[in-house]
């Protein structure tokens, strides 16, 4: 079974189409009232949350990372079926705070708050994952003037990087976090200070489909936040191990397997009661939680030829889907999975390229791809569009409408 043929089973058919929440999708079409759109399955989230909780061990703190996806519907959603989420800018902690996590369940990371984020983190009573010296100074500042004890963790560069992972985020000169050797003057700079240290955040690498390497990393992790914790101020209380667990995007990449990630993880719990007790372990995971249960929908406007070449029209691209187009952190470009939506059980008639409405040769959301054939209106659906979609993609780009999003 190929990546796309067993994505279409997971979510499941409907009269010949596909179908997202149980919907047929020209039915969700309708129900939307206009193409391209971004749909989201309550129901695979629901599943994949499952899953993650039964491969994770008992204790380990589930953060959900906003940047993923923030979709207010989906936030709302998650905020049931995980223990906090994490976020990278003051409109995600604002959307974070509109739903019933509690703000002690939020951290706020990122290399680059503005004294007004801080201020309104400070406010919030979200913990700030500080990411160098001149942010203590900001948030002890703010703690002063609002009149609050400040929450805050410290984000760690490693002096390791994750082998595997599409982004590295940890090792070496980084914009994230401080340096680890660093890490001992700056928890030294807190004592005495009306601050509620919380402990450490270090997730140094991202889309990871590698179990072994994410043991390693998360090895690594717990190692070195025992001995920084000999520095700290006060108890340990929470160490973000972060995440990277990856999604496949193409026919070559295999799925990632949790079970060895989990009993790894409850390996380095033993390991962190023993040597910091009272701390919990959290987990942050983004596109692992919600990657999967998104898909793009898109209808096709032209079918024509050029040379030879058969190519569909569609009225997205990549202002909504700029990861599928290859321009967003693919060094070779490789096909995302995708299908004719209403044609989900029909066999390939041949090769033909899918191409977004927009002026300019890197709008290829499929290139020499077997299809069943397809013309006119016909709907185009691109899978795993749930994380790092629309927000990651540059929407204004010749002035096109927004698509919609739903949650079903």
């Amino acid at each position: 079974m190929t990546l796309t043929q067993a994505l279409a089973a997971r979510f499941g058919r409907a009269g010949g189409a596909l179908a997202v929440g149980g919907v047929p999708v020209e039915r969700l079409a309708a129900r939307v009232g206009a193409t391209p759109f971004f749909a989201y399955d309550r129901g695979l989230l629901a599943d994949r949350l499952a899953a993650v909780r039964h491969a994770l061990p008992a204790g380990v703190h589930l953060s959900y990372a906003v940047k993923a996806n923030p979709m207010p519907a989906l936030l709302h959603h998650l905020s049931a079926l995980v223990d906090g989420f994490d976020v990278a800018s003051g409109l995600e902690l604002r959307a974070a705070l509109d739903t019933p996590v509690r703000p002690e369940k939020v951290s706020f990371a990122g290399p680059g708050k503005t004294v007004a984020e801080i201020r309104q983190a400070v406010a919030s009573g979200v913990t700030v994952e500080l990411e160098s010296e001149l942010e203590l100074t900001r948030v002890r500042a703010a703690a002063a003037e609002i009149g609050v004890a400040a929450r805050v963790a410290v984000r760690v560069n490693p002096d390791f990087a994750v082998r595997g992972s599409g982004m590295r985020l940890g090792g070496g000169p980084q914009q994230f976090g401080v340096d680890s050797e660093r890490v001992p003057d700056l928890l030294r700079l807190m004592a005495g200070e009306d601050l509620e240290f919380q402990g450490f955040h270090i997730f140094a690498g991202s889309q990871n489909l590698r179990a072994e390497e994410i043991c390693e990393a998360q090895r690594r992790t717990v190692d070195l936040v025992v001995a920084l914790a000999e520095h700290a101020p006060s108890p340990v209380r929470y160490v973000n191990v972060g995440g990277g667990f990856g999604i496949p995007y193409t026919a070559r990449d295999t799925a990632l397997d949790l079970a060895p990630i989990g009993e790894n993880l409850a390996k380095l719990t033993d390991v962190v009661a023993a040597a910091l007790p009272g701390a919990r372990i959290a987990v942050e995971l983004g596109r692992y939680l919600v990657g999967e249960a998104g898909v793009y929908v898109t209808r096709v406007l032209d079918r024509k030829e050029s040379r030879g070449k058969v190519f569909l029209v569609v009225d997205g691209g990549l202002h909504h889907q700029l990861a599928a187009s290859g321009n967003f952190g693919q060094t070779i470009r490789r096909n995302y999975p995708l299908a004719v939506a209403n044609r989900i059980d029909e066999t390939a008639a041949g090769k033909v390229s899918v191409v977004g409405c927009l002026c300019t040769p890197l709008d290829l959301l499929g290139d020499d791809v077997d299809l069943p054939a397809a013309d006119v209106g016909d709907l185009i659906v691109l899978f795993q569009a749930g994380a790092y979609g629309l927000t990651a993609s540059p929407t204004a780009f010749l002035s096109h409408p927004a698509p919609v999003e739903v949650l079903v």
